[in-house]
């Protein structure tokens, strides 16, 4: 079984949507798909209200969700682990251990722009719009994963 890591700041707004998007996409009896926060303001908390109406919106569930904190033990459970951000990325590669732990480790919109580094806008603070933006930008991206992953 393949196990992928979804990874934002606090584990409610981009990282749980793009749990939900890729669970979506992939089968479940050979992928478990997981998020979880560099930050851990909302441990145990369910998603933003904003991202559960966007996934809702486009016909997913991720209102059973719970945040938490990225930890080195990832590194260990899964074979890929995606951040939504550079200032994601470079705290997850902080904690990594060794070369191994750090291939593991890419930005999700390297998967739709390759190299370029963009990050996901983070739609918290942002109105509606921003979380209708984050969640076609995470489809897209895991869409190109999904295909990558069946091939």
């Amino acid at each position: 079984m393949t196990r992928i890591l979804m990874v934002c700041l606090g584990n409610i707004c981009r990282s749980p949507l793009a749990e939900g998007i890729l669970k979506s996409k992939v089968s479940k009896d050979s992928f478990f798909i997981d998020s979880a926060g560099t930050a851990g303001y909302h441990i145990g908390n369910p998603p933003d209200i904003r991202s559960i109406a966007v996934a809702k919106k486009h016909g997913l569930t991720i209102s059973n969700q719970k945040s938490r904190q990225f930890t080195k033990k990832d590194f260990d459970s899964f074979d890929f682990i995606y951040a939504m951000d550079t200032s994601n990325l470079k705290s997850i590669l902080a904690l990594s251990r060794d070369e191994n732990d750090k291939k593991k480790v890419k930005l999700i919109l390297n998967e739709i722009t390759p190299n370029e580094d963009l990050s996901v806008p983070d739609p918290y603070y942002g109105g509606d719009n921003g979380f209708e933006n984050v969640y076609k930008m995470l489809d897209e991206a895991c869409q190109r994963i999904a295909n990558k992953l069946k091939r």
